[in-house]
C-alpha cells in the first residue's frame, strides 16, 4: 500500500507540474494576443462625391505682372464618408476632359474651398500641357480621399475654364566646370550645358570628352553649376574634397541643395569619352565610358527653321562633338540642325530632347534669346532661354 501510495503521489505531482507549465504558456499566449492590436478600427459608408460649384465666369487672361493676385476661387460640397474624419481634397487640372494626364494644382484637408493665384493657375496650365499665349480650355475637378495614402477616392463633376497663359519656364539648367572639362575652373567661360531628358526634367546627361592625361588624383575633376558666373548653387559628390575618390556611380550633394559647405568633385581617372548622368530627384549619378571610335562630326552645322535666320554653330575645340550657338533670337516656330551634307536633325519636343536625322522640327513655343547646344554623338539638344 505504501508503494502504491508513493507511486500515486509521484504521478499526481507530475500532472500538477505539467498542468502548471501549460497554464503559464497559455497565459503568456493570451497576454501577447491581447497586446497584438490595440488600434481602433472604424467602418465607412459608401462615400458621396464632392460637388464642384459652377464658376461665375468661363474665361480668364492670366496677368504676367500681377502674379500673386487671385485668379479663381473654387467651392464644392463636401464628400460624406459616414464617419467623423478629416477629408483630403486635391484640385486636379487637365488639358482634356478625360483627365489623361492631370496635374494637382492644390491640396487641402477639411476645407471645401481654395483660391488659386495667377501664378498657381498659370503653372498648373503649363504643367498640364497648354501652350503660352494661346486661348485653350482647362478642365477642373476635385478628388476626395481619406488618410495619408489617399484611400477611398471619389471624384467630383468637371468644370471648364478657358485660359490664356503667359509663359512659365519651369525647368532648371545646369553647366559643367572643372579641369576635366572645357572651361577649366572658370565659372563663366562658355561652360557646356547638361542635356535634360525631355520626359524627366530631373534627369540630365552629358556624353563627351573628359581629360586626365596623367591619372592625377586632382585632375579630371568637375562640378555642376546652376547659373553661369556663380559658384552656388553647385553640385558634386557627397564625399568631402580630398576623400572624393574616382567612382563610376554614387550620391550627389549640393550647396545649398543638401548642405551649407561645397560638395566633393566628380572625376575620371583617365582621359577619354564618357557619359555622365545625374538625377536631381534620386540624387544619384553615374560615370560610364563611351565608345566614340568611328564617330565623325559634320564639317559644319547650321541652325535653320522658321524661328530664325540661318545660324552657324561652333564646335567646342576641346571635344569636337559638342556644338553651340550663343544668344540666338528665336521666335515661335521651329528649328532643325542641318549638316553640310544636308542631313536635318530634329525632334518634336521643345527646349530639350534627342534629335535624329529626319526626326522632325523642334518646336519653339516662346520668343526669347537662347543658348543652343547640340551633341552629334547622341543627338541630344537643349535650347536655354536667357530672359524667361
Amino acid at each position: 500500500m505504501r508503494g502504491i501510495n508513493l507511486t500515486n503521489k509521484l504521478q499526481m505531482m507530475k500532472n500538477i507540474k505539467r498542468f502548471s507549465a501549460l497554464s503559464i504558456i497559455g497565459l503568456i499566449l493570451i497576454f501577447f494576443q491581447s497586446c497584438e492590436d490595440t488600434s481602433e478600427t472604424f467602418t465607412i459608408s459608401t462615400p458621396t462625391s464632392p460637388v464642384l460649384e459652377a464658376l461665375s465666369f468661363n474665361k480668364i487672361e492670366l496677368d504676367a505682372v500681377n502674379t500673386n493676385n487671385p485668379a479663381v476661387t473654387l467651392n464644392w460640397k463636401k464628400s460624406d464618408y459616414g464617419v467623423q474624419a478629416a477629408i483630403n481634397y486635391a484640385v486636379e487640372i487637365s488639358k482634356d476632359d478625360v483627365f489623361t494626364a492631370p496635374v494637382v494644382a492644390s491640396n487641402v484637408t477639411g476645407r471645401n474651398t481654395v483660391t488659386l493665384s495667377v501664378s498657381e493657375l498659370n503653372a498648373a496650365a503649363g504643367n498640364a500641357g497648354l501652350n503660352p499665349f494661346e486661348w485653350a480650355n482647362i478642365y477642373i475637378r476635385i478628388v476626395a480621399s481619406l488618410g495619408t495614402q489617399g484611400n477611398e477616392q471619389v471624384i467630383s463633376n468637371v468644370n471648364t475654364l478657358e485660359v490664356y497663359p503667359y509663359f512659365n519656364y519651369v525647368f532648371n539648367d545646369y553647366f559643367l566646370v572643372g579641369n576635366g572639362v572645357a572651361p577649366g575652373w572658370n565659372n563663366n567661360s562658355n561652360n557646356p550645358a547638361l542635356f535634360r531628358d525631355a520626359s524627366d526634367s530631373n534627369q540630365f546627361s552629358y556624353t563627351g570628352y573628359f581629360k586626365n592625361d596623367n591619372s592625377d588624383y586632382n585632375e579630371g575633376r568637375f562640378k555642376v553649376l546652376e547659373t553661369i558666373g556663380l559658384w552656388q548653387p553647385q553640385w558634386g559628390v557627397s564625399d568631402n574634397e580630398g576623400s572624393d575618390d574616382f567612382k563610376t556611380e554614387g550620391t550627389i550633394a549640393g550647396n545649398p541643395g543638401t548642405q551649407s559647405n561645397d560638395p566633393g568633385r566628380f572625376g575620371v581617372e583617365n582621359s577619354g569619352f564618357y557619359t555622365f548622368t545625374i538625377n536631381f530627384a534620386t540624387q544619384k549619378y553615374t560615370m560610364t565610358p563611351y565608345n566614340a571610335s568611328g564617330k565623325t562630326s559634320p564639317a559644319s552645322l547650321t541652325l535653320k527653321g522658321t524661328s530664325t535666320a540661318d545660324v552657324a554653330m561652333t564646335a567646342l575645340t576641346f571635344d569636337g562633338h559638342i556644338w553651340y550657338a550663343k544668344s540666338v533670337k528665336l521666335v515661335p516656330g521651329e528649328v532643325e540642325f542641318v549638316t553640310d551634307t544636308g542631313a536635318k536633325w530634329g525632334s518634336t519636343t521643345s527646349f530639350s530632347g534627342v534629335a535624329t536625322d529626319a526626326g522632325g522640327a523642334i518646336p519653339v513655343i516662346v520668343e526669347d534669346d537662347y543658348d543652343v547646344w547640340f551633341n552629334d554623338l547622341t543627338g541630344d539638344y537643349i535650347l536655354i532661354p536667357l530672359n524667361l
